[in-house]
């Protein structure tokens, strides 16, 4: 007859386990030598040790979310190299041109009106008072279009030969289109410098640094069109909401000299481990958009009129960014991030235009998304983890009128002096912080380890049938001797 080995009850597992734990204070809880009253104390510490352990984790897991980051202001600014800021040149009108256009598309005995429609399409800021007027209705005037206003708007605006000259860095001439790259923006082609939103691989970048060595810099350029002008982060895009601080708007035969300031936000190498709700700020390179190729908190206010756009109009301004306007070819030419197919069901024809013209304030206003009664794009965008805070110290012109031939204004933009401030995004409550944070109070506590844990997967799992295997072999009968 053979033997059978008595089967293990789930109350010996936890007491063996109770018995052999690292954890402390409760093998004095399973030990049938201790009094009663000893075992019910045993079990009110450890109870409370538990409990202050939690409270103690749950309060670090708490300020791990909401308070990981903290800001500190850094003025040890003899080492620091300071960027410059990317300057943008967006045209503002140019009726030369689209009288010249005019010309070439209707002849010179063409309707006026219809010249005022071009400067809409070209230069198009949400509302198209010229265009509705003569080209929508019963009807319309002779030689309107109805569609494709993208092309028109190329057609209308000035290239970078046209647009800039005479370009310099710290008094050192560069080549202006060299380095001032086509960017596509809500407000149409503009042409800048220093910035990495012109979707273009590997752009020739100018060396503007500043620091100990070179000096304050400054940056001079003669515009040879009506423009404006626009001072910005690096990752920032002009549009239709940039503050007029951030804006010169630029005539003929005047000279500007704007001299700015500077703080940058230095970020710990450990920031990029920290989640965006922990950190509230996302880096360029974490882009949700499709606009533009990098996120910046004005990236993303357009992105917001785009999808509220499309929402209310069922298509998108001709000028919105990334929504293939330019043949494949031409992207392939300029060396495009991305080439788009062009997608033209996207882009507003006249009825499209209409709708944009009517619900102008809807479409335009950014409002806050606890705003109520109010018209305008709820637009709930965190800010860049990289964006600098630029200030205006002094606004100069005066007039340089000498030639009525030699229309141009020229633009001096230059930091006030080498900044002596900059703010510094520390993590203050990283992951490891967290693991050390918990890993001391469950020591603390109730003197467990991560081995102590381990050893509740051991004693319920793998122990139990290694003692099965074990009490089998000896029951087993003896082999037969010969």
């Amino acid at each position: 007859m053979v033997a059978v080995a008595p089967r293990i009850r789930f109350s010996d597992i936890v007491k063996e386990y109770l018995f052999n734990s690292t954890i402390h204070g409760v093998k004095f809880i399973a030990d049938d030598s201790y009094h009663v009253a000893e075992r019910i104390f045993w079990i009110i510490c450890v109870i409370v040790s538990w409990f202050g352990s939690a409270l103690l984790i749950d309060a670090s897991l708490e300020a791990f979310r909401t308070n990981a980051i903290s800001f500190v202001v850094e003025t040890n600014y003899r080492d620091w190299d300071t960027k410059f800021p990317a300057i943008v040149v967006c045209e503002m009108r140019n009726m030369e041109r689209i009288q010249m256009v005019a010309d070439e598309l209707w002849g010179e005995d063409h309707d006026f009106a219809l010249e005022e429609v071009l400067n809409e399409i070209g230069y198009f800021r949400g509302e198209s008072y010229h265009t509705v007027n003569e080209c929508h209705g019963d009807e319309p005037a002779e030689n309107c279009f109805f569609s494709n206003f993208s092309h028109y708007a190329r057609l209308v605006r000035s290239s970078c030969e046209d647009t800039l000259a005479e370009c310099y860095w710290n008094d050192e001439p560069f080549d202006c289109c060299k380095y001032f790259i086509p960017m596509e923006t809500e407000l149409g082609l503009c042409y800048a410098v220093n910035s990495i939103q012109t979707g273009v691989k590997n752009p020739p970048r100018l060396n503007m640094i500043s620091n100990k060595y070179t000096g304050p810099g400054k940056l001079k350029v003669q515009v040879l069109t009506e423009s404006y002008i626009y001072t910005l982060g690096e990752e920032d895009v002009p549009n239709l909401i940039t503050p007029k601080s951030d804006v010169l708007l630029v005539d003929y035969y005047i000279a500007y000299k704007r001299q700015i300031s500077i703080k940058d936000i230095e970020n710990d190498s450990e920031t990029t481990q920290v989640s965006v709700d922990q950190r509230k700020c996302r880096f360029p390179e974490e882009n949700i958009l499709n606009v533009h190729d990098y996120y910046s908190y004005s990236a993303c206010s357009v992105q917001c009129r785009k999808d509220k756009q499309l929402a209310i109009c069922n298509c998108t301004s001709h000028l919105m960014p990334n929504m293939g306007e330019f043949p494949e070819e031409e992207k392939q030419r300029r060396n495009f991030i991305t080439i788009l197919s062009p997608d033209p069901s996207l882009k507003c024809n006249i009825t499209g235009l209409v709708c944009l013209n009517t619900h102008y304030e809807e479409l335009t206003i950014v409002i806050p998304k606890w705003s109520t009664g109010k018209k305008g794009v709820v637009c709930d965008c965190l800010p860049s983890c990289t964006e600098v805070d630029i200030s205006v110290v002094h606004d100069w012109r005066e007039s340089i009128y000498h030639n009525p031939e030699n229309r141009f204004s020229t633009i001096e933009i230059g930091l006030s002096a080498l900044p002596t401030e900059r703010y510094k995004r520390n993590v203050v409550r990283g992951r490891l912080d967290l693991v050390v944070s918990i890993g001391g109070t469950t020591g603390l506590f109730v003197g467990a380890s991560l081995l102590s844990f381990v050893e509740i997967l051991y004693y319920f799992t793998i122990r139990p049938y290694g003692t099965v295997l074990m009490r089998n072999r000896e029951t087993l009968p003896p082999l037969p001797q010969n």
